[in-house]
């Protein structure tokens, strides 16, 4: 594949602040008839719908059976949500924003472009119960394969979106670093949505008396934040793919012609996602760790969406034909 030429600006990382330890916990691993089921979530029936990297929409029975393909979106579905009205709703990365109906197989397009440009990048999505529905775009300048293109630059190309009733389609938030999982608070007072290369969560307020504007909930993390979800008690779980990389937050602030030279080198010679399976769940309030789970499994890691479901968190990657879950009652801190 051609990599599109990139132009790097000099960005400075954010610090880190270290993490509690989080428990280590039994990882069952579900294979999967393709590679990377990039978002897990959960229907009113208990079965677990993903997407493969080959566009294919995938439901795992809650009985235990074969995963089943129900549909095919023909390009790289990444974020999912499962609606009021049970249809499950797509993030993808060439198609922009997609309803499937489960029961008649067919797909519908919600949203393929904003403001006269096509969606590159649609990442995640989330709907609150008056049937709005929000999104992310982690990128406006590559699509998915070209994720790394994205972070080298260092440039806040990001942005979160609205897409009410009527179809229409407003831009809320711009220049964020890398958008990513977006899901509601429990009460709907906000969305928290989580910014991979900030390494951030952040609340955009929905109501009150702050509503439209951003404050941040959990800052400074030692790892990258990728897909979010709201589980028990209001808790907000955030997988987390990978930890800080110390060479590529090294490059960031210094000449941008590194990064240029980095990007032309070989894929294996860049820096590499550190396989792990990591997931934090933070308090809603006040951002601070509640639960977690941090291991490693052969055949698992990378996680990059989840989903707490009867009793198990699932999880989803980028590198494996598999999802995995493990206790929830294992994750306590």
């Amino acid at each position: 594949m051609t990599k599109p030429r990139i132009n790097p600006v000099r960005w400075q990382p954010p610090p880190v602040d270290p993490l509690p330890d989080v428990p280590s916990a039994d990882v069952t691993v579900v294979p999967l008839p393709g590679n990377g089921p990039e978002d897990v979530v959960v229907d009113a029936t208990g079965h677990v719908w993903t997407g493969l990297e080959d566009g294919r929409i995938v439901r795992i029975p809650t009985n235990g059976g074969e995963p089943v393909v129900v549909a095919d979106t023909g390009g790289r579905p990444l974020g999912l949500h499962v609606a009021r009205d049970g249809r499950v709703l797509i993030c993808d990365s060439y198609r922009g924003l997609l309803a499937l109906d489960p029961d008649g197989r067919t797909l519908e397009t919600l949203a393929e472009s904003v403001a006269g440009r096509p969606l590159m990048f649609c990442s995640n999505i989330t709907e609150t119960s008056d049937g709005t529905i929000y999104f992310t775009e982690s990128t406006c300048d590559y699509r998915y394969e070209h994720f790394q293109a994205a972070v080298l630059e260092g440039r806040g190309r990001g942005g979160l979106f609205k897409l009410a009733t009527d179809g229409t389609v407003t831009q809320l938030l711009d220049g964020l670093y890398f958008a990513n999982g977006v899901t509601t608070t429990a009460d709907e007072s906000a969305l928290v949505f989580a910014e991979s290369q900030a390494r951030q969560l952040s609340k955009y307020w929905l109501t009150g008396p702050q509503a439209g504007s951003v404050t941040p909930l959990a800052v400074h993390l030692a790892g990258m934040p990728d897909n979010l979800s709201t589980g028990a008690g209001g808790r907000i779980w955030g997988a987390m793919v990978t930890e800080a990389s110390t060479a590529l937050e090294w490059l960031m602030p210094r000449a941008p012609i590194l990064r240029k030279i980095a990007w032309r080198l070989p894929d294996r010679l860049r820096p590499q996602i550190k396989e792990e399976v990591w997931a934090v769940a933070f308090d809603a309030e006040t951002g601070e760790p509640v639960a977690g789970v941090r291991t490693a499994h052969p055949d698992f890691g990378a996680v990059t969406g989840l989903v707490e479901a009867a009793g198990k968190l699932w999880m989803g990657t980028i590198n494996h034909p598999a999802v995995a879950h493990v206790d929830l009652s294992a994750t306590t801190l």
